[in-house]
């Protein structure tokens, strides 16, 4: 089940705001060749913008676990939590003609999209919740990608192991109509356990896919030179695959 609410004031918003697809390495890595056949196999079966499944409310589950970071251990952002996040800022930076810093309240005012989907882990466990928030697209459209962008990296607060958590997606996961960036879940604000203030969902891909304390959207025409390069925090570190797809 699906509902769409349109809130006004997103013109004033952008009005206000501050101011090919590459590819990665491979290599000889049976790993990442895998990965690369598994990306492209999976949009073979399916349409670029198919919609994963959404489940009523009666589905949801009664409680869902954080895993990973459950929070987020600096003085800026327990300063942050105890103010509500009114100061939170949300970065749309790199290859973009307007880039912006949108508030809490700005990520409110657009247009949101709410969503019941099921949220699969690759520890084998899963859990179903009701997500809200405005569509990616919308706010990359409104930046205004340049045409050397291909890849979207999202940045994060929160640290494993000392490192800053970070994950990516291509542009067709990034435009996807159910990728949204996530403020409240299960009609409430987003529990500090689950991300807050705010995540990303993309529900086309597995739950490392869809980072937590998102501070920064950023604009990239490759991941080569990003981190570790291979895109994501546990890619990096693990040997995931690139694309998670569910």
């Amino acid at each position: 089940m699906k509902r769409r609410s349109f809130i006004a004031g997103t013109s004033a918003l952008f009005l206000g705001a501050c101011s090919k697809i590459a590819d990665s390495k491979i290599g000889s890595s049976l790993l990442h060749a895998a990965d690369d056949w598994h990306r492209k196999a999976h949009r073979a079966l399916s349409a670029r913008k198919a919609l994963v499944r959404e489940y009523s409310r009666a589905d949801i589950s009664p409680f869902f676990r954080g895993n990973g970071s459950i929070d987020v251990d600096t003085d800026e952002y327990r300063a942050h939590v105890a103010n509500n996040f009114a100061d939170w800022r949300l970065e749309v930076r790199g290859l973009v003609k307007n880039p912006m810093a949108l508030s809490m309240d700005n990520i409110r005012q657009l247009p949101q999209r709410t969503q019941i989907t099921r949220h699969d882990c690759v520890e084998g466990w899963s859990a179903i919740g009701e997500w809200t928030g405005p569509q990616l697209s919308i706010i990359l459209n409104a930046a205004g990608l340049l045409e050397s962008a291909n890849f979207i990296v999202f940045r994060c607060a929160d640290t494993l192991s000392g490192a800053q958590y970070y994950e990516s997606v291509d542009l067709i996961d990034a435009m996807h109509p159910q990728s949204i960036v996530a403020h409240q879940l299960n009609g409430e604000n987003l529990p500090v356990i689950n991300g807050a203030p705010l995540r990303m969902r993309i529900e086309q891909q597995l739950g490392y896919k869809n980072p937590k304390y998102l501070t920064a959207i950023e604009a990239v025409a490759s991941l080569d030179n990003i981190e570790g390069g291979k895109g994501g925090y546990w890619e990096d570190r693990a040997g995931y695959q690139w694309y998670g797809g569910i």
